[in-house]
């Protein structure tokens, strides 16, 4: 097997795992309207969310070595701006968690019936959420879309995927960019049919993506093989 093959197998698998890092990374009872009254009934349900947010900042980061070669071979600029794009990203999503636990421990304070501060610690507590919010949303969102660019460009110049994966991951992004663009202006909330629309496309193409490449890897062509030299 060359390292292309395992690359591509590698990167697949990765993407599945992130995928499935960040539907268990939720925590429901933050979406519910008395959120500070039941987070805390929910104690090992957010140790676990902060797990496996942890690992998907992880594997974020892992992509991004794996593929840096990969995008390199398009050029050297790109794979560094990717890179770093990238992690950015991953470390959103790490002072995310740290949101996640106040808010943990903000709910272990709040008692409305004996605490004389009840208001003020709803107050904060709506502010850790929406920090949260846009921690996740935006912080990491911004960054790692931004970084999909490059990668996805990096793709469809050096035919290493079918190119109308290439065309559908920029697009794709371009919509999730869309998406958060709109929550930034407060025009949309995450929780709503136009926001995941948007991020739709993005969420399928990297399924796609990762059982093609699992199955088959990076098309083995004379033109993704020896791609003109890398531009700085």
């Amino acid at each position: 097997m060359n390292k292309n093959r395992r690359t591509a197998i590698a990167f697949g698998v990765l993407l599945i795992a992130a995928i499935a890092c960040g539907i268990l990374s939720s925590v429901p009872a933050i979406e519910e309207a008395d959120y500070l009254t039941k987070l805390h009934s929910s104690e090992s349900r957010v140790f676990v969310a902060v797990f496996f947010q942890a690992m998907m900042a992880i594997i974020y980061v892992t992509i991004a070595v794996i593929m840096y070669p990969i995008v390199a071979m398009d050029s050297r600029t790109s794979a560094l701006a990717y890179f770093a794009f990238r992690t950015i990203g991953a470390v959103f999503l790490f002072v995310g968690i740290v949101t996640l636990l106040l808010l943990l421990d903000l709910s272990r304070r709040f008692a409305p019936a004996r605490n004389p501060n009840g208001a003020e610690l709803e107050v904060i507590g709506a502010l850790l959420r929406q920090t949260r919010d846009w921690l996740n949303h935006i912080g990491m969102i911004l960054p790692w879309s931004v970084g999909s660019i490059f990668l996805y460009r990096a793709l469809f110049r050096t035919r290493m995927i079918p190119r109308w994966m290439s065309v559908w991951g920029l697009i794709g992004t371009a919509l999730t960019l869309l998406a958060t663009l709109l929550y930034m202006l407060d025009r949309i909330q995450v929780v709503t049919t136009t926001y995941l629309a948007l991020n739709v496309p993005s969420a399928l193409l990297e399924l796609i993506l990762a059982v093609y490449l699992i199955a088959r890897g990076f098309r083995q062509s004379s033109d993704a093989l020896t791609p003109s030299p890398a531009r700085d």
